[in-house]
């Protein structure tokens, strides 16, 4: 996200005083409840409302900016990390066009 978005969730978290609710656990669970809502987007259809399902979209990703918050963690830094573990575990050559977990390549 781009710093004048980041500092956007953060003044409304910090204006409504939410950070309260913000535990790692209440985050966790919300980020949950917000990812069913996105996948009963697509319950029925793979043509889904575009309009709700970057509502819910939204919604996911403002609450994990709030959880990088509470644990003081790093968007690139953790998603760069994770990249490279996934880079290992699924190398091009044998990866590529397959949906085959990386333990079965």
């Amino acid at each position: 996200m781009k710093p004048e978005t980041i500092d956007r969730v953060r003044r409304f978290t910090e204006d409504r005083d939410f950070d309260q609710f913000h535990s790692p656990v209440n985050l966790a669970k919300s980020i949950v409840i917000e990812a069913g809502e996105l996948l009963e987007c697509y319950q029925w259809s793979d043509d889904a409302d575009i309009e709700r399902v970057k509502e819910e979209l939204a919604d996911v990703i403002v609450l994990c900016q709030n959880m990088l918050d509470k644990l003081g963690l790093d968007v690139d830094e953790i998603v760069n990390s994770k990249m490279a573990k996934n880079e290992a575990k699924y190398p091009v050559e044998k990866a590529r066009g397959r949906a085959t977990k990386y333990d079965k390549l």
